[in-house]
Formats: structure tokens, sequence, C-alpha cells
């Protein structure tokens, strides 16, 4: 049994079908195959199910599938421990951030990071929670950037900052003359949310205590976009809340509309997330100084009440 025939086993079972995971792999698809059945022969069991399409991880074979990422996992450790002791922070570190922090967060980081730490390829994906999990368990991402707490076992989460929620009320809204919200002041009948699987939706849904399969019934909203939100505000279908680092980009007319909670007030944890084998925490723990330094100087609200991102079914 081999390192290398653990890691054809991992690519099978990821990409079920041989061709592509020995494409993936940079083998020839007869070498990856045969080096798969080896490992079979040798444990006298079937690890797949070469019958069905896509193929199939049998039942033992999930077991092996999962003892084989930990000890995948813990070989990758040896050349950790060689750069840390070494004090060297570099090479491939593949990063996923959920889509309603991507676009307000890496802009202010990444050439602060790429500038200091050269010698690191950053590699950013970004996919919603739920892949990001899913990805960090099975070891295609290094790190994370999400919304927390989790809650998940083997995941450790390090918080960033704590982002207020903002209101956003167009004219003529019934709350466009207040000047401070509260929760209870929210129907989220009248709250336009992004579509489903985002976890500032469920977020906005768990802050109005409303039931998580909540719908419009007048219409209903496909978009992952804040700026759609607030266009749709304008044109008087409702209000909308907003991530505190989505305002500061909004124009002079339309921050007019913008609608601060009274303290204290809602917000999400922001926070580095990776799986607990801690594989490259060197680069990790310099991501996290870089981010944590920058955005600091962005975000001055202390007081905030943490809302959950989990769905509650």
């Amino acid at each position: 049994m081999t390192i290398t025939q653990l890691q054809y086993i991992l690519a099978v079972a990821e990409h079920k079908n041989f061709t592509l995971a020995a494409e993936k792999s940079f083998v020839t698809q007869p070498t990856l195959s045969m080096q798969v059945q080896k490992l079979e022969d040798e444990l006298d069991v079937l690890i797949f199910d070469r019958g069905k399409k896509p193929i199939a991880i049998t039942e033992v074979g999930k077991k092996i599938v999962a003892q084989a990422q930990n000890i995948v996992n813990e070989a990758n450790r040896i050349k950790d421990v060689v750069d840390q002791e070494k004090g060297f922070i570099g090479g491939d570190f593949t990063l996923g951030i959920i889509p309603t922090v991507m676009p307000t967060l890496l802009p202010m980081f990444l050439k602060t990071f790429i500038t200091r730490y050269p010698k690191v390829n950053l590699i950013i994906k970004e996919q919603n929670t739920e892949s990001l999990i899913r990805n960090l368990q099975e070891g295609h991402l290094d790190a994370a950037i999400a919304a927390t707490p989790l809650e998940t076992e083997y995941i450790k989460e390090r918080p960033l900052y704590y982002e207020p929620f903002v209101g956003y009320v167009p004219k003529n809204h019934r709350l466009a003359k207040a000047d401070k919200i509260t929760p209870k002041d929210l129907d989220i009948n009248d709250v336009l949310l992004l579509r489903d699987g985002h976890c500032f939706r469920d977020g906005i849904i768990n802050l109005c205590k409303a039931p998580q399969n909540f719908e419009n019934s007048t219409f209903r909203l496909q978009s992952g976009s804040f700026e759609t939100l607030v266009n749709l505000a304008d044109e008087g279908l409702g209000m909308t809340l907003l991530p505190y680092l989505n305002t500061l980009v909004l124009d002079g007319e339309k921050k007019k509309n913008l609608r601060y909670f009274e303290n204290p007030s809602p917000a999400r944890e922001v926070s580095l997330i990776y799986h607990k084998s801690e594989l490259k925490i060197q680069i990790t723990e310099a991501l996290k100084d870089v981010i944590s330094a920058i955005v600091r100087g962005a975000i001055a609200f202390q007081d905030v009440k943490i809302i959950s991102p989990i769905s509650k079914k």
C-alpha cells in the first residue's frame, strides 16, 4: 500500500470516473486503474462498484476512502513540519470564500497579502457555505472565509470580524422616517432576500424569526446580488438588509436610504475556517493576521448581537 495508491482512490472517489481521475492526477488511465486494482487485490475487497455509472463507492470502500483522506493529510503534514521549521511561507494555498463576502473583502486584503507573501500561490474559489464545508473535509480547500458559527465538528473557526446588518429603506417606505430600526420593526414579507442557499438569507430569516421555507407570496426572487435587491427596493417592492461593508460602495443618494439598527446591532460573524488537521497552518495564520489588521480599520462597531447563519430546519 502506498500514498500514491491512496491518492488515486481519493481521485476516483471524487470524480466517479477513472479517466477523469487519471487526468486530474496527471497519469494515464491504465496506470491509475492498475494501481487501484492492485490495492483492492492486496486488501481483498472492492472499493469501487464499476458496474454502475457513475462509479459507486462500496460500503467498505467509503470507510477506506475516509481513512485514506486522513493518511494523505498526515503525510502532507511532513512538508508542513519542514516548512514551519524553516519559517517558509509559500506554495499553493486554495481559499474558498462565500459569495456575500467575496466582492467586499477580497479587494481589501488581496494586494497586501500577495505583496507581503509573494511565495504563496493563492488560489481563490467562490463557493456557498455547504460546498466550503464539504471541500474542507475532502481536502480540496486549505481554508475558507464564511459566516459562523457553523457547529461542524472537524472544522476550526477563527473570527476575523463582526459585520453589522444595515437596513436599506427606500423613500415612501413605512420605516423611511425612522432614525434607527430594531428587529421588531421588520416584517419578513416586506424584506427582499437573496436566493435560497445564501447564509446571509438564512441569517435574516433567523433574525425575523420566520419559517426557513419562507417565500414571498407576490413573487419569487432568484438573485445572489445585493445590487439587485437595492434596485428592487428603489422600485417600491420592499426594503432589504445589507452587510455593512456593502454599504460603503453605495453612492451618495442611496446612502441616504440606509437605516442602522439600535444597539446591539444584529451582525454576522465572519471567520477564517479550516480543517482541524491544520495543514498549511503557517499560511492560514498569515492570512488571518493580514485580514484582521485591514478590516479592523473599516468596521468600528463593537456592540453587536451575532445572528446564526445556520438554516433552522
